[in-house]
């Protein structure tokens, strides 16, 4: 058993039993990443510096989270599997196109992600916005694959591109990335940077857990216990993000420590301490796998493991 596993639940699938959680990740990973390089399709007529550019940062590497949470969500709750990469791969593309656009020059000005040179310090400024805009855009149609493909119900597939554009716009991921440029500017206290890590990374995190759900056809009370998990475990992640830019290893981050330093970012160790931050993580984590475990799952296994796996990342 590796340091992330946990008894198997009751009930728990023979996938689960056998294979460890960092197997699991790394084949999640493997199978998004085949979807992501298939994603347009071959008949249509893309510029190819377009297509490059949309390709160098969504086939950069990074951890693939929002898409392991789809696919780990739905196989709680009896779903395929393959039915759910659609809509994972939908969710690295706008978590990849607010990265290109995070890094430019207009927002934190960065030179590296996922250690190698961001997406407009290749392709200059204006493809990376597009690249972006593009990547967004073609987030729902690929949602919409999930009906087209596999037949998930077209009610369902409506509900997750209401939740993909909700948690990605104004209320949510959006709204988290202007309240944090705000912060810059000194307008933060402890509430506002609460506020501006539930949206600017939780959100994109409770979309992937109800999306997941509602592929596998999950009742009110699952959502409500996966949109309660995902706020949660978000909330803890971009926690350990701000103790990890002061204390982690670059080597592993794939870009500098200290930039929040740097950008006169307030952060949770900014307002109350490192080993406060850490005990944070920690409650955050526990109330996350708390929502799950009486959220009626008939096997929420692979849920708690990685909400564990989270709280002791070190990049």
């Amino acid at each position: 058993m590796t340091r992330y596993e946990h008894s198997p639940a009751e009930g728990a699938s023979s996938e689960v039993l056998r294979q460890p959680l960092e197997e699991y990740i790394a084949s999640v990973g493997e199978l998004v990443s085949r979807e992501l390089k298939a994603t347009l399709p071959a008949g249509w007529e893309v510029p190819l510096n377009l297509r490059e550019a949309m390709s160098y940062s969504l086939m950069a590497g990074g951890k693939r989270l929002r898409p392991l949470f789809v696919v780990a969500a739905c196989e709680a709750l009896g779903g395929r599997r393959e039915a759910a990469l659609p809509v994972a791969a939908a969710i690295e593309m706008v978590h990849t196109y607010s990265l290109i656009h995070d890094d430019l020059p207009a927002m934190d000005n960065d030179d590296y992600r996922r250690g190698q040179l961001t997406n407009h310090k290749v392709y200059g400024e204006a493809t990376a916005i597009l690249a972006g805009d593009a990547l967004l855009t073609h987030a729902f149609y690929s949602v919409v694959q999930a009906a087209r493909r596999y037949g998930i119900p077209a009610d369902s597939v409506l509900s997750v591109v209401e939740d993909l554009a909700e948690m990605a716009g104004p209320r949510g991921m959006v709204g988290g990335q202007v309240a944090d440029m705000e912060g810059e500017q000194g307008l933060t206290d402890l509430e506002q940077l609460r506020y501006i890590h539930l949206h600017k990374t939780s959100d994109l995190f409770v979309f992937s857990l109800l999306a997941g759900g509602r592929i596998a056809g999950a009742t009110e009370k699952q959502l409500e216990a996966l949109r309660e998990f995902g706020s949660q475990i978000g909330l803890a992640f971009q926690v350990q993000d701000d103790i990890l830019d002061l204390v982690g290893d670059e080597s592993k981050l794939g870009k500098k420590t200290g930039s929040d330093l740097k950008q006169q970012k307030v952060t949770y160790p900014y307002f109350i301490g490192l080993e406060a931050s850490r005990t944070e993580v920690e409650r955050l984590t526990a109330a996350a796998q708390k929502a799950i475990r009486e959220g009626g799952f008939p096997d929420s296994t692979r849920l708690l493991e990685i909400a564990a796996y989270l709280m002791s990342r070190d990049h």
